[in-house]
């Protein structure tokens, strides 16, 4: 007897799997368009929302910085949408969404270029024109925003770098500073570097980028460690950057510091310590301080603070000072920076972004008008699209422009003097 031929199943199997690939493949090319712009637009959407929550904060201070790669994403979202417009209504839809993602991760390019022209203006009226034209042997950013490096980031050359250099031991906490210095061995002009973190956290790693990138400049820099709070209460981080700082005053030559040219920054927390320490008693001389976003009067910080407030201000003040103003009104009076404004201070530069929800644009403007009535040298720089900590993302838009102006300041505050 002849035999039957076995069922065609591995082909039926095939014809199967070929199916459910194209089918696949068809609610891919259905779906991708719609999700990407629902992805890019939601991103978008925290330029202009602030974040109610810590856990939140990082998509509050991220999206205005990386907004040229959202409206790349977005513009190829609109595109995908707009070219299967016609084979059903949710790509409408995903049309009004792109076009919404698109325009907002587009507001800080479109707000730059007046930000930046009034940041010029103040810069040169307050310190002249000098400081925009730096001397031709710092090779310096020669535009406040380079497309390129939003994406491909800032170039920072190789330098030298000593790490965990112990200056104190206070209360069998150790206490180390990191140094970075040119590659060229000499004499430099410095800048001491006090990280931020509410008091309570952060190493003097913070922000490596920007100590390597500005000792790439020509400085040597050097940034500073404290102990932290709630353990330790104020005044303990402001000595232990005022005995940082006499530390530095006696290892001058070993760091290659010139000590007559010495600038502080500080960023929000820190600066507020910088603040402290410029505008009042330093055991060394300080020729310049730049303020990132740092605290100025913490009775008003605690009585007004942020909305939405997603680090809880009060709770870090009180953690910090060791209770509320009605406690311990006196401590908050002599932490306020603003309370110590008096004639003949170094010059400021204070960079405030417009969008804080940790510590309030306000402050900023507070204490750049009192150091102008008291006769002292102050420009504000008021970045309007940002958030506290902006400069985290070092290639993003805000920081280039603080950067920008940052260096210009620097390098006029700590020029040599005939």
């Amino acid at each position: 007897m002849a035999q039957s031929a076995p069922p065609d199943k591995p082909q039926s199997g095939i014809r199967g799997k070929g199916t459910l690939a194209l089918l696949a493949t068809f609610l891919a090319s259905l779906w991708v368009p719609w999700l990407l712009s629902l992805v890019s637009c939601f991103l978008s959407l925290w330029i202009v929302i602030p974040a109610p929550t810590f856990s939140l904060l990082p998509l509050g201070v991220g999206t205005p910085e990386v907004s040229p790669w959202l409206v790349v994403v977005n513009a190829i979202a609109l595109l995908l949408v707009a070219l299967r417009l016609q084979s059903s209504w949710i790509y409408g839809v995903a049309l009004g969404v792109s076009l919404l993602g698109l325009l907002l991760s587009l507001l800080p390019l479109i707000q730059f270029p007046a930000a930046n022209a009034r940041i010029a203006t103040a810069m040169e009226a307050e310190f002249g024109a000098a400081v925009l034209t730096p001397p031709i042997s710092q090779v310096l950013r020669s535009h406040p925003f380079v497309w390129i490096d939003a994406f491909r980031g800032i170039r920072v050359p190789e330098v030298r770098v000593d790490r965990g250099i112990p200056f104190a031991t206070v209360d069998g906490v150790k206490l180390t500073l990191n140094l970075y210095r040119p590659s060229t061995v000499g004499l430099h002009p410095a800048i001491a570097v006090i990280y931020g973190g509410a008091w309570q956290a952060g190493t003097p790693a913070n922000d490596e980028t920007f100590s390597r990138y500005m000792a790439a400049q020509g400085y040597t820099v050097v940034a500073l460690d404290y102990r932290h709070a709630p353990q330790f209460r104020y005044p303990a981080q402001l000595e232990d950057v005022r005995t940082a700082l006499s530390f530095i005053q006696t290892q001058a030559e070993a760091f290659e510091i010139d000590r007559q040219r010495i600038a502080l920054l500080g960023r929000s927390a820190g600066a507020h310590l910088a603040s402290l320490l410029a505008y009042g008693q330093s055991p060394l001389p300080i020729r310049a301080i730049v303020n990132y976003y740092g605290p100025t009067n913490l009775i008003e910080g605690y009585t007004d603070p942020p909305v939405p407030d997603p680090i809880n201000t009060c709770a870090i003040l009180e953690a910090f000072l060791g209770g509320n103003p009605d406690q311990v009104p006196q401590i908050y009076q002599e932490a306020s920076p603003v309370n110590h404004i008096s004639p003949n201070l170094p010059p400021s530069l204070l960079v405030y972004p417009s969008r804080d929800h940790i510590v309030l644009p306000r402050f900023g403007r507070q204490l750049h008008e009192k150091l102008q009535a008291s006769g002292n040298q102050a420009a504000l720089l008021e970045i309007p699209w940002a958030e506290h900590a902006f400069d985290a993302v070092f290639n993003g838009v805000s920081n280039q422009l603080a950067l920008y102006y940052t260096e210009r300041f620097l390098a006029w505050a700590l020029r040599e003097l005939p």
